[in-house]
């Protein structure tokens, strides 16, 4: 479904056919923001620096999110995408759902919550992928309203994911990024608008339910609206990742904790809906090709360390996540021996 936000009369996303998901949030303990347990920010900039390539590794094993400031995007590329964002969610339902019907799924895939087919209850938003392809495929296809901001703001990134990858690569003793990595870790790359609207009961649903990502990485620009958490160390909380002006957040995806076998860590995350203030966010799914092998990383087995996931096709995998709804880590023991 795809709600006429502008109206007063649709306040809710979900259908009547739908439940609404009850998450008793009174249930779910936050962990205080003054507490050791903070998602780390660090500083781009010397990316090359070997205190800087630490501060990640370190990051990166221990919290599987981190976020990242002076990464090398323009922030008017970032002012422009947001406002592109918001103008795309503004725009009639009718011509929303034109764009659904008339779209390609390989470059331009637009929906309500997660996985409707597979879900009893739906997710509060509405999310638009935009599948960064051939440039005349995003040409012909991406929505107008948002085509040139997207594709400017994912050149950008596209050059900071390179860097990035090349650095957690490096910690697993892999020295070059190299097209047979690259096939197995960002063949595929897709920007997301995520729109959750004000929810007049926000008690009673969930943003986004708690799950892990499927990417080899997962990087996200966020408003300063909030409402992103992370599932604490001790698996009894839930931390939560304030808004950091000009920052992305980055977080560890299921691929590169299989690769690394378990070295780096994909952390369970979810997202709370807002009573009185729209949010939205923007990630880059960075995936592997559909016909990628992805498995422990021969260099990530040291000292006789037996491999803790089997050799699996991306594409299996992904469509496994894809089956059913959202369901915490639950998906990674698909790969699991």
């Amino acid at each position: 479904m795809y709600i006429d936000y502008n109206s007063r009369e649709n306040n809710f996303l979900l259908s009547h056919s739908h439940n609404i998901i009850v998450l008793r949030l009174d249930k779910c303990k936050i962990i205080p923001q003054d507490s050791e347990q903070s998602i780390p920010i660090i500083d781009f900039t010397n990316w090359e620096d070997i205190q800087v390539q630490d501060s990640i590794f370190s990051a990166a094993t221990k919290w599987g999110f981190f976020q990242i400031v002076n990464h090398g995007i323009p922030i008017n590329a970032v002012d422009d995408l947001k406002a592109s964002v918001h103008k795309f969610f503004e725009l009639p339902v009718e011509e929303k759902k034109s764009l659904k019907e008339n779209s390609p799924p390989d470059v331009v895939r637009l929906a309500t919550s997660f996985s409707p087919h597979a879900e009893s209850v739906l997710e509060w938003k509405d999310h638009l992928h935009l599948v960064y392809t051939s440039e005349e495929k995003i040409h012909a296809y991406w929505p107008p309203v948002c085509k040139d901001q997207a594709l400017e703001y994912m050149k950008y990134a596209e050059a900071f994911i390179r860097k990035l990858l090349k650095v957690l690569l490096k910690k697993l003793n892999v020295k070059e990024l190299g097209r047979e990595r690259e096939h197995a870790l960002m063949d595929t790359m897709s920007l997301g608008f995520v729109y959750y609207p004000a929810c007049p009961a926000p008690e009673l649903v969930s943003g986004v339910s708690p799950h892990s990502d499927i990417t080899s990485i997962t990087v996200l620009l966020q408003d300063d609206i909030g409402g992103l958490y992370v599932r604490g160390k001790d698996s009894d909380g839930w931390i939560n990742v304030p808004p950091v002006n000009g920052a992305l957040v980055v977080n560890i995806g299921d691929v590169l904790q299989i690769m690394s076998n378990e070295c780096y860590k994909s952390i369970e995350h979810r997202v709370v809906a807002n009573r009185n203030k729209t949010r939205i966010s923007m990630p880059i799914f960075v995936n592997p090709a559909p016909d990628a092998i992805i498995g422990p990383l021969s260099k990530t087995l040291k000292n006789g360390d037996e491999p803790l996931y089997k050799q699996v096709v991306y594409s299996d995998y992904f469509n496994h996540f894809f089956s059913k709804a959202h369901d915490g880590k639950k998906t990674i023991e698909f790969a699991k021996i």
